[in-house]
């Protein structure tokens, strides 16, 4: 006969293998790295001096570090290089593929240098 202290640690092994893992997880990594991009590109848009206002700044439309960095023309093209790395970090973080969310959140800092 099986005793209760077996079983109970039977039965904590199998809820702690079915628990989502956050150690192998590189949300964090992504979060850093998408704040210093946005730093990186509000300081660039505020460095070139006064621009024309876009369409959509003119219908109220607020910002994103995306929009700001295409206004930027020839220099917000790293920053979307940057910015689509990150958004396919954070795919292979949700489909749990470490490797590749380390790999673009490297190319992402990569840009940042």
């Amino acid at each position: 006969m099986i005793s209760t202290a077996k079983c109970r640690v039977a039965l904590f092994v199998l809820l702690s293998a079915t628990l989502p893992a956050h150690a192998g997880s590189c949300r964090d990594d992504i979060a850093q790295t998408q704040a210093q991009l946005d730093l990186a590109i509000e300081k660039d848009a505020g460095s070139h001096g006064w621009k024309r206002e876009s369409l959509n700044a003119l219908r109220s439309h607020q910002p994103t570090p995306r929009s700001l960095a295409e206004a930027e023309g020839s220099n917000g093209v790293d920053f979307t290089d940057a910015l689509d790395s990150l958004d396919r970090a954070r795919t292979a973080n949700r489909s749990g593929d470490i490797a590749a969310c380390n790999r673009e959140i490297a190319h992402a800092r990569s840009i940042l240098r």
